[in-house]
């Protein structure tokens, strides 16, 4: 799997909303590859796109189709300043990956010290994750060649996530955790109140 991380400073939700909207009824069809996508709006206005395709080539592919080029162009008059990608071959994904009708998203960014070492705790199954946290219904893990790491947790509701913030986990876990969060560095925290989802060939 291949994720691009699409980030800027939107100045027209709505539009942006219906940009996308447009894209998946006269674009999705011919977009060769595309699995989904998990996108939303902080509060402070950042758009935050995590778009899936089966690989690196068939987003590239995408990407040079002159229809993607001209929706680009008006899409990108939603934007105040720069608009950054990160391309992300290095693909992890938790429990299911997530679920088009979670109401809740948290993004988590940041660089890593060892990716390789983050990478396999990630990859380890997560049925005690699941046991001490059931709020969470998956999520995606992506990081680009520099190091520079984006995480989606998605939850059923904002409500339930901010519960199981407050539990506290097993011992073992625990330990982990601390590990885990040892390998991360400037990190940051977005959330999607108001997450949007595609899938493809799901309407």
């Amino acid at each position: 799997m291949f994720i691009q991380i699409i980030q800027g400073k939107c100045r027209d939700v709505d539009r942006l909303h219906r940009q996308m909207d447009r894209w998946r009824e006269t674009l999705e069809a011919g977009a060769e590859g595309f699995l989904g996508g998990t996108y939303g709006v902080t509060d402070d206005g950042e758009f935050i796109g995590v778009v899936r395709f089966d690989s690196r080539e068939s987003a590239e592919r995408n990407s040079r189709r002159p229809e993607q080029g001209a929706w680009w162009e008006e899409t990108a008059d939603c934007f105040d300043g720069e608009v950054t990608f990160h391309d992300c071959e290095d693909v992890v994904l938790m429990l299911d990956g997530g679920a088009d009708d979670a109401g809740f998203v948290q993004v988590i960014q940041g660089r890593l010290s060892d990716p390789e070492r983050f990478r396999a705790f990630m990859s380890q199954p997560m049925e005690t994750l699941h046991e001490a946290r059931p709020e969470i219904i998956g999520g995606t893990v992506a990081i680009d060649q520099d190091g520079f790491f984006t995480q989606t947790v998605a939850f059923r509701t904002e409500e339930e996530a901010r519960r199981g913030e407050q539990l506290e986990l097993p011992e073992e876990m625990r330990g982990q955790m601390e590990e885990l969060n040892g390998l991360m560095q400037d990190v940051s925290y977005h959330d999607l109140h108001h997450p949007w989802f595609a899938t493809a060939g799901r309407r």
